[in-house]
This record gives structure tokens, C-alpha cells and sequence, in this order.
């Protein structure tokens, strides 16, 4: 029988930080859920360190050869999810206590809600908070149709659902619209939300803070910057043109110009994070 959680995590090079990782998701009791691990072919020493959770029988640990970056995993290893809902957790990302529990209620209580998301804190590599209680601003009062949930995040000029381990949706909705999305891989996270949720869903917040996600000056997100602006622009006429009704002409326009803004303050924290690193 297939469980009611599929908690997958795709590594990669993430042995400082794995442990705490999946401590954080297997500390959580009483609920009925897979942990799912795909390495991707590591070569620090994540792979050994994952090796002490797999007397754990909800924990399935995998590998895959080099190659396809980041979306290869993450579709990889959500391939190999069985349960109703899935949350993917990057292998240096944390699940505050009574996040699990609490997002499955919400997604138990209301059939037509096709995700449901959290807000989290930004922390740097040394663990350090860098942003706490951060995102929902503006989607945070309430169920809502994800269209309307869609256009108030593309006119943010960013990702108000957050990070995969801010959100849990529908794993068979995920999987009939093509795992995820790696058109633009800045907003692998994003596109991939509202291509499972869209046109009809319902987006239900879970306004508490139920995560963490670690920001690094080497990591793959922030390798991508300089591409935020384009890759923004590009997912929001995807939107205009797929989901007629979601945008309208003047949104697409005014959002254009909010993706550039947004992408240089974020290139501006990206050299704030390097010079507390240094």
C-alpha cells in the first residue's frame, strides 16, 4: 500500500550538511511516509554519511551516474515516490518539527488543494539566520485559487511559495504534467508548481515557519543569477500564453519590469552573503 508522504531529497556533494537533513525529517513520528535518497554521484563523502539511515525502513537510499545536473536528480529520485503528497528537501535544506504533519493535514482537509507551502528561514553556510520567517506576503490570508496565488507571485518579482522544502503538493499531479520543469532552471521550483496546479487548483498557505534553506555563495541557484531576470521574463509569458485569464496584457508588461528589479537586489545579496562568508 502506498504511503501517504513521499519525502524525497536529491543530493549532491552535501556532506556537511546531510545529516542534519535527514535528522530533521526522520525525527518525525507517527506519520506514514518514504524518505527517498538519490546521490548524485557524490564525491565528499555524502554517500558514506548517508549509509547510518538506511536501517531506517521508511528510507530508500539510490545513486545515479553523473550528469543532467540538478533537474536529472530531482526528477530522478521523484520518479521513485509512491505517496499521495511529495515534498523534495535539497540535501542541505531542514524541516522544522510538526512541518510534515501539519502540511498533510492541510492537504487531507480540503480535496481540491493542489499544494500547500510554508514560510522559512534563509540561513547561510554556517548556519546563521540571514532572513527568518520569510515569504507567503501576499498569499498568506487564506485558500485561494492557485491562479490567483500565481499572478500575486509573478507580480512580486519572485517566489512566494518558497524553496521545495517550504511546499508539499499532489505527487500525481506532478507526475501527469512532467515532474519538473527544466525550461528555466532558476525557476525549476516555481514553473514546476504552477504547471501541476494550474488551471483549477486551490493554493491553502500553511502560515507557520516550517523550514530552512540554506543559502551559500557556491550554490547552484546563485550560479544562476545573472540568468534570474531572463528566465523570469520567460515564465511569465509561458503563463500569459498557456493560462489565458491568469495575466492579463498589462500584468506581463509591468512583471517584466519587476523580474529585472528583483534579480539585481538579489545579485546585491548574494555579495552581502559572500563578504559575511569572507
Amino acid at each position: 500500500m502506498a504511503p501517504k508522504l513521499s519525502v524525497v531529497i536529491p543530493s549532491y556533494n552535501s556532506a556537511p550538511f546531510i545529516e542534519e537533513t535527514m535528522t530533521s525529517i526522520l525525527r518525525t513520528e507517527g506519520l506514514d511516509m518514504e524518505v527517498i535518497v538519490s546521490d548524485h554521484s557524490s564525491t565528499d563523502g555524502t554517500w558514506e554519511k548517508l549509509q547510518q539511515f538506511g536501517s531506517d525502513p521508511r528510507v530508500t537510499l539510490t545513486q545515479i551516474p553523473k550528469g543532467g545536473g540538478a533537474p536529472r536528480n530531482w526528477n530522478a529520485v521523484t520518479e521513485l515516490a509512491t505517496g499521495e503528497y511529495l515534498k523534495l528537501v535539497c540535501g542541505d535544506d531542514v524541516v522544522l518539527p510538526g512541518t510534515l504533519e501539519r502540511q498533510v493535514a492541510i492537504l487531507d482537509a480540503d480535496p481540491s488543494a493542489q499544494l500547500t507551502a510554508c514560510r522559512r528561514n534563509l540561513i547561510d553556510a554556517r548556519g546563521k539566520n540571514f532572513m527568518t520567517d520569510w515569504g507567503l506576503k501576499g498569499i498568506d490570508q487564506g485558500p485561494m485559487p492557485v491562479a490567483e496565488a500565481v499572478r500575486t507571485t509573478i507580480l512580486s518579482g519572485g517566489n512566494l511559495f518558497g524553496e521545495p522544502a517550504c511546499v508539499m503538493l499532489r505527487r500525481e499531479r506532478l507526475v501527469e504534467t512532467g515532474l519538473w520543469n527544466p525550461d528555466n532552471p532558476y525557476l525549476i521550483d516555481l514553473a514546476s508548481y504552477a504547471r501541476a496546479a494550474l488551471p483549477e487548483g486551490r493554493f491553502v498557505p500553511d502560515v507557520e515557519t516550517g523550514a530552512t534553506f540554506r543559502i551559500s555563495s557556491g550554490q547552484w541557484s546563485v550560479a544562476l543569477s545573472k540568468n534570474q531576470s531572463e528566465q523570469f521574463i520567460r515564465f511569465n509569458e509561458w503563463v500569459h500564453a498557456t493560462y489565458p485569464g491568469v495575466l492579463s496584457d498589462a500584468d506581463l508588461r509591468k512583471s517584466a519590469g519587476t523580474a529585472k528589479r528583483m534579480a539585481l537586489k538579489r545579485r546585491l545579496a548574494y555579495v552581502v552573503l559572500r563578504s559575511r562568508m569572507s
